[in-house]
Parts: structure tokens; C-alpha cells; sequence
């Protein structure tokens, strides 16, 4: 005889071995079945489900925690910078370029190009010479003074090697050119930053000050070209940077590539 089972019974889920057969040789199987069912419903099924899974799901935490652990070791950044400090440097490098480069241009466009100045002498005569507009030359030897100062500000938090190294050697270039930047009002302070002081400059030999700040091989020339030199080292830095990991936390700056990693 087959066996009879209420579906309808809202406590008895035994309707899910309704299609057990009552064949010959079924009896084991029903057996086996029932004893199962029995199993769920007392609560053991499910306290033996929970320590299997808890223990299984233990083991691919584990495994997960392997695994962020591995990628972020991959995504940390061989930049000795944060993306921050190395793009600070290569604005204040750009600016300090810019400024230097003002003062080196030649020609009529040159910030030392001579204007005519007309003058009146006690009898009323007027009288038109060549001058060099000194508020105009002070004004720019001022931005550049300020440029240098902020690159120095921003180079000195790196701890970049070769973005040292380029300090340093402004620094020392700067040095060396100590008494000529005293003649014209320019001073160097103990922490590298440099003062100009207005009436002193102004009174200057603008002659002196074109000498140091005008044209190829000048000081500003120098300086032009140590500003490329730490805009490029600050730059080359950043290729080995990056950003976030894959799983969203925040690394020491951005990536360009892992083509550039195996480059440098």
C-alpha cells in the first residue's frame, strides 16, 4: 500500500516525499527518506547544515582576505610621493619656468628693452633718451623671486631622490651667484628662499640687473633650465604612481601605466 500523507497540514512538510514509491525494494529508500525528514524537523539537519557552511565559508574569507591582501601589495605605489606633492612641484617648476623665462626674453618683447623717456631741464627744453622701465623690471624680477620661493617650499617635502638632487643643485647655483644678487637688493635667506628688497633694486644699475637676469647663460637661464630639470624628475616620478586598488582604497597617487614602471 503506497503511503498517505496530508499536504494540507501547515506544520507537516512530509508532502515533499509524496513521490516515493511502494514498490518492491522501496522500503530502505522510504526509510532513508523519513529518517532525513525526521532529521529537518527535530533540527539537527539544519545545526549539522550551519557548522558545515560556517566552516566553509571560515576557509573563503580566508582565501578572499589572501587575496585583497596579494592585489593591494600589486596596486601600492612605487612613487616615494603622493600624487599631491608631486604635482604641486611640477605647477610650482611650470611657474618658476615661466617667470625666468619672462626675464630672458631678448628684443623688443624684453622686459629690459629700453623706452623713450622725455624729460623737461629748468628752461623748458624737452629731452628724449633711452630708459629702462625699472617698476616693470622690478615687477618681474619680484614674480620670479616668488616662483623660486614656492618651488623650494614644495621640493622641500619630497622625498624623491633625483627631485633632491635638482634642489640642491639650485640651490647651489643660486649660491654662487650670492654677490651679484646682493648688488642688485637680492638676498639669500637661511632656508634658501631669496628677499628682494624695492628701493635697493630700484636704485640699482639696470645694467647689472640685465647682466644677471637677460639672455642666454644668465642666471635666470640657469634657473630656467633647473625648473625643467625638477618639472621632468617630478614628473617621471609620477609614472610610477597610483591611484586606487581594485578594491576602491586609496593608494599614494595615479597610474600612467605599468608600461612606464618597466621603463624606469
Amino acid at each position: 500500500m503506497g503511503i498517505s500523507i496530508n499536504v494540507n497540514a501547515k506544520q507537516d512538510y512530509s508532502y515533499l516525499f509524496q513521490g516515493l514509491s511502494s514498490g518492491s525494494g522501496s522500503s530502505l529508500g522510504n526509510l532513508n527518506f523519513l529518517s532525513d525528514y525526521a532529521a529537518i524537523k527535530n533540527g539537527s539537519y539544519g545545526k549539522l547544515m550551519k557548522a558545515y557552511y560556517a566552516k566553509d565559508s571560515s576557509s573563503l574569507t580566508k582565501t578572499s582576505s589572501t587575496d585583497t591582501t596579494a592585489n593591494n601589495k600589486k596596486s601600492i605605489s612605487t612613487a616615494s610621493d603622493t600624487a599631491k606633492t608631486l604635482s604641486d612641484i611640477e605647477k610650482a617648476a611650470d611657474s618658476l619656468k615661466e617667470s625666468a623665462d619672462d626675464l630672458i626674453t631678448v628684443g623688443s618683447k624684453s622686459v629690459f628693452a629700453k623706452k623713450n623717456v622725455t624729460t623737461k631741464d629748468e628752461q623748458g627744453f624737452e629731452n628724449t633718451t633711452k630708459e629702462y622701465d625699472v617698476d616693470a623690471i622690478y615687477k618681474a624680477v619680484s614674480a620670479f623671486t616668488k616662483d623660486y620661493n614656492n618651488l623650494l617650499g614644495k621640493t622641500g617635502s619630497s622625498d624623491t631622490s633625483s627631485i633632491q638632487a635638482r634642489e640642491k643643485s639650485l640651490i647651489n647655483m643660486t649660491k654662487a651667484n650670492e654677490k651679484m644678487l646682493s648688488k642688485v637688493g637680492i638676498t639669500i635667506n637661511k632656508d634658501n628662499t631669496l628677499s628682494i628688497d624695492e628701493e635697493t633694486f630700484k636704485k640699482s644699475d639696470m645694467s647689472s640687473v640685465k647682466t644677471l637676469f637677460n639672455g642666454t647663460g644668465s642666471y635666470s637661464y640657469n634657473v630656467s633650465a633647473q625648473a625643467s630639470m625638477i618639472d621632468y624628475a617630478a614628473s617621471r616620478e609620477t609614472s610610477k604612481a597610483n591611484t586606487y586598488t581594485g578594491f576602491g582604497t586609496y593608494s599614494n597617487a595615479y597610474s600612467s601605466g605599468s608600461i612606464m614602471d618597466y621603463m624606469f
